[in-house]
């Protein structure tokens, strides 16, 4: 099974992908919580940061980015900071392709969400929820004829905000039916019918609950509610999704399976849905049967819930997950708050976490030197990052040459690497008190008065490591020598 899986992933790596569905703006502002406000019985958030990302089918399509297809994304926003904002986030983004109409009648639908201990305080959502217009409509239903061609997969991302019309809904299939395109559907609402013949139907439990006016929290009762919906409904397969129950299906043939879930730790659902659309549509599109599909989705929806925000799931992710290395294996690219858990679960485990960091803008030969003995003194490496921002302050405004998460990627694809952190401070002293590292490692000429983050490693007990740089390598010097031509 796992070979199979790990297979199907490589097989619908470029794969071309569309994602039709409400586009949203998901906002983060973080924070601790020290006191109650005098004013009312409630916490008072002293900020501290915040971060943004996309929200709803624009995150399935990161999903999907991460996993290696070639995802489109098709939906609309307004003419807003919002909708600027969340189509900005898609600029340097070369795998993915968007065709998002701006729309002068809504705001762009945004999610912000208070944080504080790695516990969501307070959700606000701005937002208009309404029918777009039937000249959008016909708009889009345009762009996706035209995307359409050459698509091994189209997705339907419904989160009731207005997009998916019943007049846009059907154009979908009719074109993915000439196009002899499958079609996977995640709903909302209760009247399921509208969705039309497709594929796959992808509830969760209380969406097919609601559709079904039954419960579906044991195996007998999702069994029901699949038969009574199949009956009910033109959709050739469907899917629920349980939270810790794992999901369950009835196929075509009206056959009925179920899959546990993977026992994990949650630190935040957000985006889980949208991370488990995008596997299925993975294993489809790498050609597998829809028990691969299921048994993919609840691999990867079962990574997402121990990230932070409205995480995304790499193929080198679902792999080492798939290949049973689970929560002592590599943790990839994370968020801080997500990176904390994983260094928990690593030291629950028994292992040795160490630490270094850097801008990394041009990898060299001294830098994989510093990565390969910090990891020779550890049992898992984690490298903190500079961001693109922190990188400009610290290099001067024409660095970095490559982005932060090109140099994220390249870094964490490296053997001696287990995770990767990226952090907005010029020092990564935050991150180091937050991690806890045993081992701290720096290159050159530091000494332990020097080192930042020296005295929080050591008063746990843990210890510094220099290692000397190799001569003659460096980034500044790189880049100047290919300025100069030599």
């Amino acid at each position: 099974m796992t070979s199979r899986l790990s297979a199907l992933i490589e097989h619908a790596a470029g794969k071309r992908v569309l994602c039709i569905g409400d586009v949203m703006l998901d906002r983060f502002i973080y924070g601790s919580v020290d006191r109650i406000s005098p004013e009312a019985p409630v916490p008072v958030l002293r900020h501290t940061r915040e971060s943004a990302m996309p929200g709803g089918a624009a995150n399935v399509v990161r999903n999907l980015s991460s996993l290696g297809l070639q995802p489109v994304l098709i939906g609309a926003c307004g003419d807003d900071d919002a909708g600027r904002q969340l189509l900005s986030l898609f600029g340097a983004d070369e795998s993915s392709k968007v065709r998002i109409l701006t729309l002068n009648d809504r705001p762009t639908t945004l999610k912000s969400r208070f944080v504080a201990g790695g516990h969501q305080l307070l959700r606000v959502d701005t937002e208009r929820v309404a029918p777009i217009s039937e000249a959008a409509e016909k708009e889009l239903a345009a762009i996706i004829a035209e995307e359409a061609a050459g698509a091994a997969v189209i997705l339907i991302s419904d989160y009731a905000k207005g997009l998916l019309t019943d007049g846009l809904l059907q154009a979908i299939l009719q074109i993915a039916a000439k196009a002899g395109i499958p079609v996977i559907a995640d709903p909302k609402g209760r009247d399921f019918t509208r969705y039309g013949a497709v594929d796959v139907l992808k509830p969760n439990a209380s969406e097919l609950a609601a559709a079904t006016g039954a419960s579906v929290g044991t195996d007998e009762e999702a069994e029901w509610s699949l038969r009574k919906a199949s009956d009910l409904l033109p959709a050739q397969a469907i899917v629920v999704t349980r939270a810790a129950r794992g999901m369950s299906f009835i196929a075509a043939d009206k056959t009925i399976h179920h899959e546990a879930g993977r026992a994990r730790e949650v630190f935040d659902v957000s985006g889980a849905g949208d991370t488990s659309l995008a596997a299925l549509a993975t294993a489809i599109a790498g050609g597998g049967t829809l028990a691969d599909a299921v048994s993919l989705a609840i691999a990867a929806s079962g990574i997402a819930v121990g990230k932070a925000g409205t995480a995304t799931v790499s193929a080198e992710e679902l792999k080492a997950v798939l290949a049973d290395t689970g929560p002592v294996g590599k943790a990839g690219v994370l968020p801080l708050d997500a990176m904390i858990g994983q260094v928990e679960r690593w030291r629950a485990a028994g292992l040795r976490v160490g630490f270094t960091n850097g801008c990394f803008d041009i990898l060299h030969p001294g830098h994989v030197r510093v990565i390969e003995q910090a990891r020779a003194n550890c049992d898992r490496l984690i490298v903190g990052l500079n961001s693109d921002s922190s990188v400009k302050r610290l290099k001067g405004p024409e660095r970095p040459i490559n982005s932060e998460q090109a140099r994220a990627d390249v870094i964490a694809a490296l053997a001696a690497v287990d995770g990767v952190t990226i952090f907005e401070a010029d020092t990564p002293l935050e991150v180091i008190t937050a991690l806890k590292p045993d081992v701290l490692v720096k290159g050159g000429d530091y000494t332990r008065d020097t080192i930042i983050g020296a005295d929080v490693v050591e008063a746990r007990g843990g210890s510094i490591l220099v290692v000397p740089l190799v001569p003659g390598h460096s980034t500044t010097a790189t880049i100047a020598r290919s300025k100069s031509g030599d």
